[in-house]
């Protein structure tokens, strides 16, 4: 569903907290993190140039019969190199991302991400699209280029209304499996929670096969480990549900820890059976560090 949001009219505030974005991004937008990404995403594919007469040595198969037939003379098509890449963001705003016990709230860790990868896009010339999500696709913004572009995609993270009490991974991939036509580089970011792995595994491997995926998982310690700190209220934002949980229970910590690696390895499992690259971003670490070990990753691997 495609529209305007109304971030423009939220004011300095929000183009304050866009900037500080920009300036913590910045510096990680390094010679290092550019050659990666080079390394990894360009030259993916080939791009139709032009329709020109056929000469001895041609490719027999590369003939355009249609011209040939109309003409009477034999032309063959030509290719070139696809140099553009599209860098297509898919971002979970379901009330489970504005959740955050440190600095950051893992919707701010998913706009500096999704800014960092943006600004280098911009810096290759590619083209940048956004998608937001929660139970079900949201705003969408077509691929462009510029700052301007990056800067109102960057704005649309951080400002969308928190979303639903879900997120529908599932219905947002098979948007974009119906809606991308040339291959492109897709982001997923997501906390992950609140929908099935198995709902959504299918389509991201069907998505995998036709684009280059990496899904970013974003996780607050808190999320991970209890402190002990006596009775708690807590509010599943997924479910609105008001939860006492007693944190000074050892059992009840470690539970909750047990329940949070189960939950981690269902998720990277899927994942992996999908055949995409996971990236973990926590909110109380940086988020140029991960994206840069993935990508080198990527390159031993000779993914590139």
């Amino acid at each position: 569903m495609a529209g305007e949001s109304s971030t423009t009219l939220l004011g300095p505030e929000l183009m304050a907290r866009v900037r500080q974005i920009q300036i913590r991004t910045h510096r990680l937008v390094s010679s290092a993190l550019q050659g990666a990404y080079r390394s990894n995403f360009r030259g993916t594919g080939i791009e139709f140039e032009e329709v020109r007469p056929y000469m001895p040595g041609d490719e027999v198969r590369s003939i355009d019969w249609n011209v040939t037939a109309r003409t009477g003379e034999p032309h063959i098509k030509t290719y070139v190199e696809e140099r553009q890449l599209v860098l297509q963001m898919l971002v979970d705003t379901s009330r489970s991302m504005d959740f955050g016990s440190v600095a950051k709230t893992k919707r701010e860790i998913a706009a500096e991400a999704c800014a960092l990868l943006a600004f280098v896009a911009m810096a290759n010339q590619d083209q940048v699209g956004l998608c937001l999500f929660d139970e079900e696709p949201g705003l969408h913004l077509a691929p462009d280029k510029g700052s301007r572009h990056v800067l109102r995609l960057v704005r649309e993270v951080v400002a969308a209304p928190a979303g639903g009490r879900s997120s529908s991974l599932a219905a947002v991939i098979e948007h974009q499996l119906r809606r991308l036509k040339r291959r492109s580089l897709v982001l997923v970011v997501s906390d992950f929670l609140g929908a099935d792995p198995e709902t959504w595994r299918d389509p991201l491997a069907r998505l995998g096969r036709r684009h280059d995926v990496i899904c970013v998982r974003v996780a607050d310690p808190f999320e991970l480990s209890l402190p002990d700190a006596g009775i708690l209220i807590l509010q599943d934002l997924e479910s609105g549900r008001d939860v006492e949980v007693d944190t000074g229970s050892r059992a009840v910590r470690e539970r909750w820890e047990r329940d949070a690696r189960e939950r981690r390895a269902a998720v990277a499992a899927a994942i992996r059976r999908a055949g995409v690259d996971l990236v973990e971003l926590s909110t109380e670490r940086d988020v140029g560090d991960p994206i840069v070990r993935c990508f080198a990753l990527r390159s031993r691997r000779g993914r590139a």
